[in-house]
């Protein structure tokens, strides 16, 4: 495959620009991620997959591994047994993955206390051997998500990293803290060049990057060759492209407002809802639908914003969206 203007690639997988969605659990789905691909994010990756659960058949990791659009379709599997992940990776496979993402990042105690995710950091020998495993079993380009490292008594990064990319990984992605700060402080993007020095395949830094010129400093300070945009996007799904275009020196995506804006907040409302079926969506979109409150920089009414958020009527909700949100203007 050839490159584009940007001149970055995953396994021969071309890349449109340097900034890409992150994964998140319960809220880079399908509907986002095809969001976020239509306002031109560079890659966009799926929810964590736990990769026993989607061994086992479980519906809702099935339903994970929705395709979303036409960038090159990056699955994240989760997992601390290399039977498992490997099953994970040719599940994925199956269904059309054209990357397996390993992800050493996740901070949750509830993934973490099963030694994977994050605390795959505290055991780097295990975890090379899962990086191996899945590898050797998949021709799929293999990636990895990590963290600093797990406190900061083990800022061991840099290590894993080349251990990961002899073992055959094309690409890193570091969070800029460690599992000990889960999210708080701030991230350290300068400690991510280490990384960079380690390893000679593309490095791409995450944590706080919010806007454009948090990404511009994140990778100054890092040296990476690209950003991931997490928390950042929640309630503006465009931000990932118009960052990823500014990067190029080229103009964006305009954000959404009045009448667009709307249009954007119901089509995304259904999206979920045809996602998860109405009795669930309606629940996972609250969260969405709140953050756009917050993104769109208005002071909503209480009660208003209550009603919107509490009602499990489609119809009604629907009908509060142009109230709500068609003459605010997001804020810069």
């Amino acid at each position: 495959m050839t490159e584009l203007a940007c001149g970055l690639s995953i396994g021969g997988h071309a890349l449109p620009n340097r900034a890409f969605l992150a994964p998140m659990a319960g809220i880079t789905d399908a509907p986002m991620r095809r969001l976020a691909e239509r306002f031109g994010a560079g890659l966009v990756v799926s929810e964590m997959i736990a990769s026993n659960a989607l061994a086992t058949g479980h519906h809702d990791m099935v339903r994970k591994l929705g395709k979303s659009g036409n960038l090159p379709h990056m699955v994240q599997l989760a997992g601390c047994e290399a039977e498992w992940l490997v099953r994970g990776a040719e599940i994925a496979a199956a269904a059309g993955a054209d990357i397996i993402d390993i992800n050493m990042g996740c901070p949750a105690k509830r993934v973490t206390n099963g030694y994977a995710g994050s605390a795959l950091m505290r055991v780097p020998d295990e975890a090379l051997r899962l990086i191996e495993a899945v590898v050797n079993a998949t021709p799929l380009p293999v990636t990895v998500k990590m963290r600093l490292g797990w406190d900061e008594d083990s800022l061991n990064a840099p290590d894993i990293a080349r251990r990961a990319v002899d073992a055959g990984v094309k690409m890193i992605t570091v969070h800029g803290r460690t599992r000990q700060q889960f999210y708080k402080g701030t991230a350290r993007w300068n400690l991510v060049a280490a990384v960079v020095e380690a390893i000679d395949v593309p490095v791409v830094v995450n944590g706080d990057i919010t806007d454009l010129g948090a990404a511009q400093t994140a990778l100054e300070q890092s040296l990476a060759a690209a950003v991931m945009i997490g928390r950042g996007a929640q309630g503006q799904p465009w931000l990932v492209g118009q960052i990823g275009a500014a990067l190029d020196g080229q103009e964006g995506p305009a954000a959404p407002q009045g009448r667009d804006l709307v249009d954007l907040i119901a089509e995304h409302y259904e999206s979920i809802l045809g996602e998860y079926g109405i009795q669930v969506g309606v629940r996972v979109a609250r969260k969405h639908l709140d953050w756009y409150l917050e993104a769109a920089g208005g002071a909503s009414d209480p009660q208003r914003r209550k009603e919107l958020l509490a009602s499990e009527d489609p119809a009604d909700v629907l009908g509060m969206i142009p109230q709500i949100y068609g003459d605010w203007r997001l804020a810069a």
